[in-house]
């Protein structure tokens, strides 16, 4: 796929591009609270959660970690994250992918927006999904690098029916 970062992945900016209203949507919701889970894969291979905040920069979305914190030492092992946006009635965000750790200190400083030590990882996307309720429906978008959204709707919690774009 042109412009992605790896094979299947995307920056924040190409996925603002490939798919304009929902990157919006998704990112409102991670705009909309300072704090969010963070999904890592530990040492043992179960999952760790922790709390994080996001920020935006470029074409990237960044986390940060203290310096040496668990989910800094999980990101460093094992790349693979997933992000939930704080829930809200507005709707339910998340995205997933691989994280890069980001080494030069003038962007980390730039980022950041100070000089703390700290880790900084930029988040490149293997997906977005946005699940909201409307009315007596349940709506999932889901996103993935190279391929318009798909919504799924599961109408008076009956089957999940596949809408096309």
């Amino acid at each position: 796929m042109p412009g992605a970062t790896l094979l299947g992945m995307a920056t924040w900016q190409e996925f603002s591009r490939q798919a304009p209203g929902f990157a919006e949507r998704v990112r409102a919701r991670f705009d909309a609270a300072a704090s969010h889970v963070l999904a890592t894969v530990r040492r043992d291979g179960s999952p760790r959660v922790s709390g994080s905040e996001v920020r935006y920069a470029g074409p990237h979305m960044y986390i940060g970690s203290m310096l040496d914190a668990r989910k800094a030492q999980d990101l460093r092992r094992d790349r693979r994250f997933a992000l939930h946006a704080f829930p809200s009635a507005e709707g339910d965000a998340k995205v997933a992918g691989a994280v890069v750790e980001v080494t030069d200190q003038s962007e980390v400083d730039v980022v950041q927006g100070d000089v703390q030590p700290c880790h900084l990882f930029r988040l490149d996307l293997t997906e977005a999904v946005m699940t909201e309720v409307e009315g007596n429906t349940l709506v999932i978008t889901v996103w993935h690098p190279g391929a318009p959204p798909v919504r799924y709707e599961r109408p008076d919690n009956g089957p999940v029916v596949r809408i096309e774009s």
